[in-house]
């Protein structure tokens, strides 16, 4: 009798044993759904820039038409654009340049890069290094997104303003824009500025010649003057 009351004992223990094993199943069950992150929200599509679908819907077959490329890769298209500020004070003042970054980095929507001094000009009291002024290059959407904003908005701000010149293409079919004021761009505060920055503007293409890039900134509305 006490043989099978002893044989009895373990098995009248291994149900509790197993209901603690499936209590601890569920705990951890539980505690892992406790530390279970939410799930996160799908992310918003941005649509593609405007210039960029007028380029896509209408330029491209206009181009095409025009010159008669054979392949769709040789039809020249906006490669970059390079954003220029010169700043001939700040050899003499480098703490203008925080505030000129600031502003051409709300104008290009990137954070420009200080550009530096080659060769040291003793007439100008330069030296090798020195902090001269901000660039910033522009590709992809922010480009295009650029190249809207200133054929839109910030060109017809230009006082006097007859439309800007077809000669000022390197032969290579890259054109150079010269903008005495920075302020025609909205997202400059005007009543922050202390001084009124000129800007140089490069608009790099793919184009071998100058009459298929002037073509092809017509197409995307840039407006020259006749």
């Amino acid at each position: 009798m006490a043989k099978a009351k002893k044989n009895a004992d373990p098995a009248q223990q291994a149900p509790k044993s197993g209901g603690g094993k499936k209590g601890g199943a569920k705990a951890g069950a539980a505690s892992s759904n406790g530390d279970a992150k939410p799930a996160a929200k799908p992310k918003r599509e941005v649509p593609p820039p405007r210039l960029k679908l007028h380029y896509r819907d209408q330029v491209i077959a206009s181009l095409r038409k025009e010159f008669e490329y054979s392949s769709a890769m040789a039809i020249p298209r906006v490669a970059m654009i390079k954003i220029n500020i010169g700043m001939g004070e700040a050899t003499q003042n480098a703490r203008v340049l925080d505030s000129v970054a600031a502003e051409l980095a709300a104008i290009a929507g990137q954070r420009p890069v200080i550009t530096k001094a080659r060769k040291s000009i003793a007439n100008f009291k330069l030296r090798e290094g020195m902090p001269i002024g901000v660039a910033v290059t522009l590709r992809g959407d922010r480009m295009y997104e650029f190249l809207d904003r200133l054929i839109s908005i910030g060109l017809p701000r230009v006082r006097d303003f007859r439309g800007i010149s077809a000669k000022a293409f390197d032969g290579r079919g890259n054109y150079t824009l010269g903008l005495k004021e920075h302020v025609i761009f909205p997202e400059v505060d005007y009543s922050k500025v202390d001084s009124m920055r000129g800007m140089n503007v490069t608009i790099v293409t793919t184009a071998k010649t100058d009459p298929e890039s002037l073509s092809l900134l017509k197409h995307m509305g840039m407006p020259f003057s006749r």
